[in-house]
């Protein structure tokens, strides 16, 4: 198999570097360079036609795109240790907070990042700064109601690190690199990032 990989600050495929080092795997990586415009390169467009990343082509050919169905094959192929949930109310429990995690905090990052950015405006034409900018107390409010959840618990989904942990972990850290911190006045995500970037994972 072969992984179409992007260097940090890209999320995406840092959640399937996490996950590989969680599970103590390796995989033959290739780097696609999203400054340089590779993404967007016929040679890439053949592999993924989205012009995403990560991307893992299996040794059929078949491509896999999206970092967490790319996850979700190899924690089929290699279960241990599950990070995708145990039992029917854990595995209900992490999907819960992956989409949660995805669709009402990264979903608001991204448009700050598109509309916003400087980076971005050599591609998202136009930006529309204003709305951009009114996603910026979505994300606030979010990171608070997760602060809320994280009261009394290690990790996002339960008492075990999983794959919430993963996508939430990136997601905060990208949009610290945008700009956008920890609220002030939440000390339970802040233990938890604390405790979370401290595993040998968060280096991926």
């Amino acid at each position: 198999m072969l992984l179409y990989d992007a260097p940090n600050p890209a999320p995406n495929p840092r959640r399937v570097r996490m996950f590989l080092a969680e599970k103590g795997l390796k995989l033959q990586m290739k780097s696609v360079s999203i400054p340089a415009g590779e993404h967007r390169s016929s040679e890439y467009l053949a592999v993924n036609p989205l012009g995403q990343v990560p991307a893992l082509q299996l040794d059929d050919g078949e491509v896999i795109t999206e970092s967490v169905a790319i996850c979700r094959f190899l924690e089929a192929l290699n279960p241990d240790p599950p990070l995708f949930g145990k039992g029917a109310k854990g595995i209900a429990e992490v999907d819960m907070w992956l989409r949660r995690v995805e669709l009402r905090l990264m979903m608001p990052i991204a448009m700050v990042w598109a509309h916003t950015h400087p980076f971005t405006a050599r591609v998202v034409k136009p930006q529309y700064k204003d709305f951009g900018e009114s996603n910026r107390p979505r994300v606030d409010a979010e990171l608070r109601r997760i602060d809320a959840a994280l009261a009394g618990r290690s990790f996002i989904a339960g008492k075990d690190y999983s794959m919430a942990d993963i996508v939430l972990l990136t997601t905060i850290d990208f949009a610290s690199f945008i700009g956008m911190s920890l609220p002030d006045d939440a000390p339970a995500l802040a233990d938890w990032h604390a405790r979370v970037s401290a595993r040998a994972s968060a280096a991926a």
